[in-house]
């Protein structure tokens, strides 16, 4: 039963990571679609040129995950710091670091340390070009509600796979009018499971230690050290 309920933990995280990533990623501008609507390609647009222009991101967020008819219901929360390619995520109890060439996913509940490189074939890694990968399929979007969430005007943006074959039925990115910074991510699968991560707290060019991204492999000795590549 442990073993079941660690490959599920550990699947979420996964799942966790991969969101966020495709969040920052559409935030970036580094996404490209086949088909657009041209307001929502330029608010997209406007959102990626304003973030291009910080040296570096800071976000809290909460992911939640609910599928009514399977009466699940999961909400957690995490927080990523990003310069460039690099980042730090931690999310679930693990932290993953990224250099911009390897990736470190830090496990204190295995007391395991997984390290890879940023081109690997292990399906559990979130990795940047994976992102990219994840949307690069196709995509069309277009401009969807908008609504008023504590004083705030957050205009929607639909994005719907290409792919008839995906398990993914939409994804609606809010962006904050005004700041035109990413307010939250709302996935709906074909399965009736709903996910969406919230931004809680978006800081930029904040002071950050120049050894955020760097893997100290002396403060984990005794940890099992899992070199993938």
């Amino acid at each position: 039963m442990k073993s079941k309920i660690h490959k599920r933990n550990k699947k979420n995280r996964n799942l966790v990571s991969k969101r966020v990533f495709i969040l920052v990623f559409l935030g970036l501008g580094m996404i490209g679609f086949a088909q657009s609507d041209a307001k929502a390609e330029a608010l997209l647009d406007e959102v990626g040129s304003k973030i291009k222009t910080y040296r570096n991101i800071s976000l809290d967020f909460k992911y939640e995950l609910n599928n009514v008819s399977e009466n699940i219901k999961q909400e957690t929360r995490g927080d990523v710091v990003i310069e460039g390619e690099k980042y730090k995520l931690n999310i679930l109890g693990v932290t993953r670091i990224y250099d911009g060439k390897t990736l470190y996913t830090i496990s204190p509940e295995d007391e395991e340390v997984t390290i890879s490189s940023d081109n690997t074939e292990d399906e559990g890694t979130i990795t940047p070009s994976k992102m990219l990968s994840f949307y690069e399929e196709g995509y069309t979007f277009k401009m969807d509600i908008v609504q008023n969430v504590k004083g705030r005007k957050i205009q929607y943006v639909k994005l719907s796979p290409m792919d008839t074959n995906s398990e993914i039925k939409h994804v609606l990115l809010g962006i904050d009018a005004t700041t035109k910074h990413i307010y939250n991510l709302i996935e709906v699968g074909k399965n009736g499971t709903k996910t969406t991560l919230t931004v809680n707290s978006f800081q930029t060019d904040q002071p950050i230690s120049k050894t955020l991204f760097t893997f100290d492999e002396s403060k984990y000795q005794d940890y099992f050290i899992n070199r993938i590549d």
